[in-house]
């Protein structure tokens, strides 16, 4: 017997556990498993229309100790990027000391940027730490802004690859 006659007087909190009959961790304990994602019948929000964020930072020193305010530096510096580009996956961040260079260039920031299409890689020497962290930053951002405005006006552009081959012999 159906205690739900229509989808409309279910409880939206947990419809997978009414529909089993049990908890869901009574499903875990037991080693059941769940066939379906749980869906929030509120908004109508299935698995693939749910915004997960992906995003992973990854911060590394070369002969240089990372402080938990050099990381946080970095992690706000970077979010900057998370939110102009969302298909970044990745941003690998290597922060390298080398102290026999003089000391205008004595701090090296690397960046790699995993994105759909190619990964987008860059260096800034500087006499500072968090300055060079600050001026790769700006790097990166201004060469994917570079990339985007490249993939629009090939989007936007009115002759395709083949009219420009005809054109050109």
């Amino acid at each position: 017997m159906n205690r739900f006659p229509c989808m409309e007087n279910a409880p939206t909190a947990n419809i997978a556990a009414s529909i089993i009959g049990a908890s869901s961790k009574e499903n875990i304990r037991s080693g059941r498993r769940l066939i379906f994602p749980l869906v929030n019948t509120t908004t109508n929000e299935g698995p693939m229309n749910r915004h997960t964020p992906q995003n992973e930072l990854i911060v590394s020193g070369i002969h240089l100790d990372l402080t938990p305010s050099l990381k946080t530096f970095v992690q706000e510096k970077t979010q900057r990027l998370f939110r102009h580009e969302e298909r970044i996956s990745r941003i690998r961040v290597e922060l390298e000391c080398d102290p026999k260079q003089s000391v205008a260039k004595r701090f090296f920031a690397k960046g790699h940027i995993t994105i759909t299409g190619p990964t987008l890689n860059a260096v800034v020497a500087s006499d500072e730490c968090h300055k060079a962290v600050s001026l790769l930053i700006d790097k990166l951002d201004r060469m994917l802004h570079r990339r985007a405005k490249l993939y629009k006006a090939r989007r936007y552009s009115s002759t395709t690859r083949a009219e420009k081959h005809l054109v050109q012999t």
